[in-house]
């Protein structure tokens, strides 16, 4: 009878070590459901980016306000007859004038 049960145990075991650690185990479903929610995520990003972009193409390709809304933004340009002012941050502001040396005859 103890050699049916420890025969049992052992069968028992083997069939186990398939199914946690073999080629196809519960803990490579794990690291392939983790590998798969992160790729997922990855390309739910991408596909936002691309419609983004498609829809940049698109009215590209329709109008010339956005043409004209780049080229004043990327490129700094303003049409004829437009006067362009520029507006400093007040962390901007230009550094002060260092102050002239003193001679060493000058009184103090």
């Amino acid at each position: 009878m103890r050699a049916l049960t420890l025969f049992l145990l052992v069968l028992l075991l083997l069939l186990q070590w398939s199914l946690w650690l073999g080629k196809g185990s519960w803990l490579r479903v794990w690291q392939l459901d983790s590998q798969l929610t992160t790729l997922r995520t990855s390309n739910d990003k991408l596909v936002t980016r691309n419609l983004a972009l498609a829809a940049e193409v698109s009215d590209l390709k329709q109008g010339s306000s956005a043409i004209e809304e780049r080229a004043r933004s990327e490129l700094g340009m303003i049409k004829k007859g437009e006067v362009f002012f520029q507006l400093l941050e007040p962390h901007a502001a230009l550094p002060a004038a260092p102050a002239a040396p003193r001679s060493a005859t000058a009184p103090p």
